[in-house]
């Protein structure tokens, strides 16, 4: 039999590394146990010991796109707690290109990564999850908007973001709520090559109305607060964290005062 302890359990994917670790961190300190879902084991069981003294960590390893990984992942839930009070999809690629510089085998391990990967979770939770619990989608800013070089990244956000309404619409009313976190670009092993590129800084940083880059603990706190009593009536919806960058025409005074240089040829 389970130990069907009163504290609320979260299952959270990509928890190896990254905002993934940054959010089981944020539930862990906030009383929850936690189920984590990776690939990579050793960084799994490094994270469940680093968290013994708050959380209860059950550990699965897995790889999303397994069609069996996310019924796995709740089974383990059900069986070491009885309960899933929160469900963290956040497991994604990166993989960016033009339209018509994509593969099929880049869309593919897109589309199986961020999309069948958290529509198979939602699926196994739902079946399971008691009214009070929810459903966060970790998404990006580019589900929202449309970037260059998007592609498929920016087709499969946005159709997480479809995934999160019709969740929103079906179990609802059974007390399961379901959004989306839509970060910028954030600062991560996957990110950290980059950031410091001028193209990019031109195109986030100087287009940002914030005097600072949104961080790893920024989504997580957001996460907490969507799966918790203060998010309790907020359901369907995307939450763009961004500072601004999606929903303004900003740009920072030296690029708005920089000369325009004509390009050649």
């Amino acid at each position: 039999m389970p130990d069907s302890s009163s504290k609320p359990v979260a299952l959270v994917t990509g928890a190896s590394s990254g905002i993934g670790d940054a959010i089981a961190r944020k539930f862990a300190a906030n009383g929850f146990d936690l189920v984590v879902v990776a690939r990579r084991r050793e960084r799994l069981e490094q994270l469940a010991a680093e968290l013994a003294d708050q959380a209860r960590v059950e550990v699965v390893v897995g790889d999303v796109t397994d069609p069996a990984t996310a019924d796995n992942a709740v089974k383990a839930a059900m069986d070491a707690f009885g309960h899933l009070d929160c469900l963290v999809n956040n497991a994604g690629s990166g993989i960016w290109a033009p339209v018509g510089d994509t593969t099929d085998e880049m869309m593919d391990e897109v589309i199986d990564i961020s999309l069948k990967g958290p529509f198979r979770f939602c699926r196994a939770a739902v079946k399971v999850m008691q009214p009070g619990s929810s459903i966060i989608n970790i998404g990006s800013v580019f589900g929202v908007i449309g970037g260059m070089t998007g592609g498929v990244y920016c087709a499969v956000k946005a159709g997480l973001i479809g995934l999160t309404q019709a969740i929103a619409a079906d179990y609802g009313a059974n007390g399961v709520r379901c959004n989306v976190v839509a970060p910028g670009v954030i600062r991560t092993e996957m990110t950290d090559a980059f950031w410091e590129a001028e193209p990019f800084q031109r195109s986030n940083q100087e287009q940002t109305p914030f005097d600072r880059d949104g961080t790893m603990a920024d989504v997580a706190s957001t996460v907490y607060f969507l799966a918790s009593e203060g998010g309790s009536y907020i359901n369907g919806q995307t939450i763009a964290l961004d500072g601004g960058w999606s929903t303004t025409k900003f740009l920072c005074k030296e690029a708005l005062l920089a000369e325009r240089v004509p390009q050649q040829g």
